[in-house]
């Protein structure tokens, strides 16, 4: 009963204070709906920018992956400090100057409207297919695993699983259908503190168990048991992530996802000022550092705990098994309203983002040209239940098998190179043209798909005959060459054919552009510690 009592009662605080910070709200034009008035504090942009990314894939997959693995995963959360900083200094002064709703809208004022819809029809299937309904399957295969939904309703799980993608969809649908960006980031925020509580509690309990009240004790036993475990390299043969990816695809991959991303970096563009957007962006680069504690940690302590009755076929039963052991009773629905919280944070985040290009890229583009800040607004909630419904109905049917943290990387990774490309030429030179744009944003996405799906056997064996090596090619390798390849075949076509280059730049500057006094020096600091990190950890 306390159980219930705590889940109930947490997400109901959650829902409260989200409406009653936003009901006086008025959604009658677009950025009042799409970036919450351009009203976010630094505190706020920094929870929604953390809770949009981080969801049950993280805590239950990236634990699963450490368990079977090494802490080399980690790569995903440290490296992404990095990006953030070059968000916080570089890319958002950009972004607010030129007073942009989305990112496929800079690509018409840099290129042409046709290379927007393009860009924006491709962040609204990557996120359909992949984001979407993954985060809501996922979310309900990590409440089953860790509160045996199936078997308190008395179903089957695969009954339960479709219950549960249900309630999650639907509840996260409300805030945003209902409640635009500002109620989605407000949420975030509290849903955020109960995270990180909770995240860093159950290793914190964990070691003290082990250590016998003794938590430095405990983490040197797990460490004694199995050293190689804390190798952040990852360089052993066939390492299931590479050292060496941290030099090609993952610094594609974390450019493009912190800083070029819509889900991510809506939040930022709804700052009240430049250096309010900066302080978010930096303070949630600080939790990025925090973050394996709760994500990768508590999955080597699992193997040191669990090691004898699981295999590595069976490292997503890791974390759950973890936290039944050592979270007390108590605390368990307050961490069940957290999971849940981080779920709905992710998907109604990804959706407010999805019905933001839509109504600015889709509907204001081709349905209607004159369109009022009112039709913008619905255009967007109807977009809005429309992706939800199909997320709701696709999730069930994904396949789980593997890493599910993988698995969504990779679907991911067929758009993050080209789009970075694209995005990146656009901001770094002057003669790169539309026509090579619109051709690297169709082109790039196919070529990844054939070097990874379609031919996928053909080209590991010729990649492993180049390299003279039985290990298996990682993908993010793949990305970085299909990156290069999109950017060098739009310089060619750029160079053969070139074409007049005008960027409009927005005039009316809609927010303060003073940066922040210390955000260079906050942005070494964060990099700096990054650095220690890699340094301390490595064998």
């Amino acid at each position: 009963m306390l159980t219930i009592v705590s889940f109930i009662g947490f997400t109901a605080i959650v829902a409260l204070i989200s409406y009653l910070k936003t009901r006086n709200d008025r959604m009658n034009g677009s950025d009042d709906y799409f970036l919450a008035g351009r009203s976010l504090t630094a505190w706020v942009i920094a929870g929604s920018l953390i809770l949009t990314n981080l969801s049950t894939e993280h805590m239950i997959g990236l634990n699963a992956d450490a368990f079977a693995h090494t802490v080399a995963v980690m790569a995903w959360e440290t490296t992404a400090a990095l990006a953030m900083v070059l968000t916080a200094l570089y890319f958002l002064p950009k972004y607010l100057k030129r007073g942009l709703t989305t990112i496929p809208e800079y690509l018409s004022l840099r290129f042409d409207q046709n290379t927007r819809v393009i860009a924006t029809i491709l962040f609204l299937f990557s996120y359909v297919v992949a984001i979407l309904p993954v985060v809501l399957l996922f979310g309900a295969a990590g409440l089953e695993s860790l509160f045996d939904i199936s078997g308190a309703l008395g179903v089957e799980r695969s009954t339960a699983t479709w219950i549960t993608v249900w309630a999650v969809g639907t509840l996260g649908s409300l805030y945003a259908v209902f409640g635009g960006l500002k109620a989605v980031a407000i949420s975030d925020t509290i849903n955020g503190i109960g995270f990180l509580i909770i995240g860093l509690l159950v290793p914190v309990l964990a070691l003290l168990y082990i250590g016998d009240g003794n938590v430095v004790a405990g983490l040197s036993t797990v460490y004694s048991s199995a050293p190689e475990k804390f190798d952040i390299t990852g360089d052993e043969p066939g390492s299931f992530l590479p050292f060496g990816v941290l030099f090609t695809g993952m610094i594609v991959n974390q450019i493009f996802f912190w800083c070029t991303n819509q889900s991510i970096i809506q939040r930022a563009l709804g700052a009240k000022n430049l250096a309010e957007g900066q302080k978010g962006v930096l303070i949630a680069a600080c939790f990025k550092l925090l973050g394996p504690i709760a994500i990768v940690l508590p999955g080597v302590i699992a193997f040191y705990m669990f090691k004898d009755q699981l295999g590595p076929d069976d490292s997503m039963l890791a974390y759950p098994m973890l936290v039944k052991e050592v979270l007390p009773s108590p605390l368990v629905g307050f961490f069940a309203a957290v999971m849940m919280g981080a779920v709905l944070s992710t998907f109604n985040s990804v959706l407010n983002s999805s019905a933001t290009l839509f109504s600015q890229g889709v509907y204001q583009v081709f349905m209607n040209k004159e369109a009022s800040g009112r039709d913008m607004v619905w255009s967007g909630r109807a977009c809005s239940i429309v992706l939800a419904i199909a997320a709701m109905i696709a999730a069930p049917m994904i396949n789980t098998d593997g890493s599910l943290y993988n698995y969504l990387q990779k679907i991911n990774a067929t758009f993050f190179g080209p789009m970075l490309a694209v995005i990146l030429l656009g901001f770094l030179t002057r003669f790169v043209t539309a026509r090579a744009a619109k051709i690297g944003l169709i082109a790039g996405p196919i070529l990844f798909y054939l070097l990874t799906g379609t031919f996928d056997a053909e080209v590991q064996s010729f990649a492993k005959g180049l390299f003279d090596t039985t290990d298996q090619i990682h993908f993010l390798h793949f990305l970085a060459l299909v990156f290069l390849l999109t950017a060098g075949t739009m310089i060619v076509i750029s160079k053969l054919s070139p074409e007049p280059i005008k960027e409009a730049v927005a005039v009316d500057v809609p927010v303060d552009l003073r940066p922040w006094k210390h955000a260079k020096l906050a942005g070494f600091v964060i990099s700096a510690l990054v650095i220690i990190t890699y340094v301390g950890l490595a064998q």
